[in-house]
């Protein structure tokens, strides 16, 4: 790598609810209106937010799990970019938030890439105590390098005066402060934010916001904190083997979240990726040897799917051919017999796994997981380790799981059992994970 170092900076914040998404938002554009090139991150297994830096910077936004990914694909994800790009990445939760084990927080992964962190405080409801909170933050872990703090939601100058005095006696540059902007909200869901491609004012929403931070922060004296950042080296590092050679991926509002790192993994092995779209009938690729299914809001559109009777015939078909088929969490209830939706309402499926789905009956399933193959996939041979995260409200309502094999064991983060997951009928897998990369 250059030896001048990559450029970069994390955005962190206490607490999840501090803003931080909103203002990475208008820095990425307002950066990215000025010129600047960009590589986006996203700490964590999160699947919304990518989307938004996306549309923001105009660039592919990678997530960076310092809990289920090995830090060489880390480093190897987003600095060979840095040299020449600003790497911006946005941490998840808290600065010190991660699995329940404790591992992987957004300060993890501040310390694997040598990043220098901007602090997002909600000012809300304090003034003086605001410097207890950073004084905290900042000498809680001292191998972090703090590059300065972001006062956000200030109610007024009299506000801000005060929480410039109480930051006064402490060693932290104050990069910008922002007002509260009642319009900078953006819509959420029961698995996040709505998705950056059903938002319809999405690009006004991101210009306001990037006015905003124009106005209430330091861009020169970010970039000047972000230059030369990390001294580490990256190189690309493959996650997990790819399905087959020419695999058919579903990408449309039903099927959304499909991890950036394994797809451009995949390539770089040599596959071929054919986008199709099962919500308006598409079907994969006649030349295609594998279909992945990815996860996303199938149960928001049940009755399209079961009416797409193009798509569904194809992928039965498709098994019939014993081409491979994996779908993972919502990809998983489209294989199986049934959705019911919210109303109790059941929709017919592709029929492939024995099970039946619902998101009548809401359960939080959350968490990462250490996952273990039972048998020989085409990500590898039996006992095959990988780490992976479940989130998702849809539970198995039916399911006649003796009359095929399961396709993982799996434990949580701290190690305790959960038995069995997913189901494999011959070249057709699925589970409710998402696998994020390989163990060693």
């Amino acid at each position: 790598m250059s030896p001048q170092g990559h450029n970069g900076f994390l955005i962190a914040a206490p607490q999840s609810g501090s803003g931080k998404t909103t203002l990475t938002l208008g820095l990425l554009r307002a950066l990215r209106n000025e010129g600047v090139g960009l590589q986006p991150a996203k700490a964590g297994p999160d699947f919304i937010d990518p989307a938004f830096h996306e549309r923001a910077s105009g660039e592919t936004c990678y997530n960076l799990d310092p809990w289920a990914m090995r830090p060489e694909l880390i480093a190897g994800l987003v600095l060979p970019q840095a040299t020449e790009r600003l790497l911006v990445v946005e941490g998840m939760m808290g600065l010190f938030d991660g699995a329940a084990s404790g591992r992987g927080s957004a300060a993890d992964l501040a310390e694997i890439l040598s990043l220098p962190i901007v602090l997002v405080v909600d000012c809300a409801k304090q003034s003086h105590s605001i410097a207890a909170l950073v004084s905290g933050f900042v000498n809680f872990r001292p191998s972090l390098r703090f590059g300065g703090v972001v006062l956000n939601n200030v109610g007024s100058d009299r506000h801000e005066a005060m929480m410039r005095e109480a930051l006064a006696s402490l060693s932290v540059e104050i990069l910008g402060v922002v007002y509260r902007h009642k319009d900078l909200i953006l819509p959420e869901r029961h698995l996040g934010l709505v998705q950056a491609s059903e938002h319809d004012e999405l690009d006004s929403f991101l210009e306001r916001a990037a006015s905003v931070v124009r106005e209430s922060i330091d861009l020169a004296a970010i970039r000047a904190l972000a230059r030369g950042a990390s001294k580490r080296s990256g190189a690309p590092v493959r996650a997990i083997n790819p399905l087959g050679q020419r695999i058919a991926v579903a990408t449309d509002d039903a099927f959304r979240f499909s991890y950036p790192h394994l797809l451009k993994g995949w390539r770089e092995q040599g596959a071929e990726i054919l986008p199709f779209s099962p919500l308006t009938d598409e079907t994969p690729d006649e030349a295609c040897d594998a279909v992945y299914l990815p996860g996303g809001y199938p149960e928001l559109h049940p009755g399209s799917l079961a009416a797409n009777s193009r798509f569904l015939r194809t992928l039965r078909n498709a098994a019939d051919a014993s081409k491979t088929i994996y779908g993972e969490c919502g990809g998983y209830m489209v294989l199986g017999e049934g959705l019911i939706d919210a109303n109790g309402k059941r929709h017919k499926m592709a029929n492939l796994l024995p099970l039946v789905t619902s998101f009548e009956k809401r359960k939080l399933s959350l968490g990462y997981r250490n996952v273990t193959t039972l048998s020989d996939t085409p990500f590898g041979r039996a006992g095959s380790p990988f780490s992976a995260h479940e989130f998702h409200y849809s539970t198995v309502v039916d399911e006649h799981a003796g009359t095929v094999d399961p396709l993982f064991s799996a434990v949580d983060a701290r190690g305790a059992d959960l038995g069995v997951f997913g189901m494999r009928n011959q070249t057709v897998m699925g589970s409710y994970m998402h696998l994020i990369d390989r163990r060693d």
